[in-house]
């Protein structure tokens, strides 16, 4: 059976190479991201390298977008078998900018989106992960966005 895996953050960098990977190793791969335009023009490059791809409007900060996300996979797959947390920011303002003070609200939309949106993800996909024989969560992080 093709593994079904959802990652968020895909559209791009770090999370669009993890898509290429996982579905060069076979696996049908749902690209996340905030942007659903951006999700589905990842997803085609996908696909025109010959990869089983799908796209998925998914803001891990916004909990309808979510659990908008997981309805959806769960009516077109019934499961998931690995979930990959990667989507995150990192506003300019908290990266130690020693030009600007830093601004507190910037901080808390970096732990909204970096670690909260994690949280929820991780809470609302994981009843279509129980239904895989091996499913699997991945979470992405660095000493940036942390």
């Amino acid at each position: 059976m093709t593994k079904v895996a959802v990652i968020t953050g895909a559209n791009r960098g770090l999370g669009f190479a993890t898509a290429r990977g996982l579905g060069r190793s076979g696996a049908k791969v749902i690209v996340g991201a905030r942007d659903g335009a951006r999700g589905e023009e990842a997803a085609a490059a996908l696909r025109s390298d010959g990869l089983d791809a799908d796209s998925l409007a998914l803001d891990v900060s916004s909990t309808a977008s979510i659990q908008a996300a997981v309805k959806r996979v769960e009516q077109r797959h019934g499961r998931i078998d690995i979930l990959v947390n990667n989507a995150g920011v990192l506003p300019e303002a908290t990266a130690g900018d020693s030009d600007r003070p830093l601004d507190l609200r910037l901080f808390r939309e970096t732990f909204e989106t970096n670690l909260f949106g994690a949280v929820s993800v991780t809470k609302e996909f994981l009843p279509l992960l129980r239904r895989s024989d091996s499913g699997r969560i991945v979470n992405v992080s660095s000493t940036m966005g942390s």
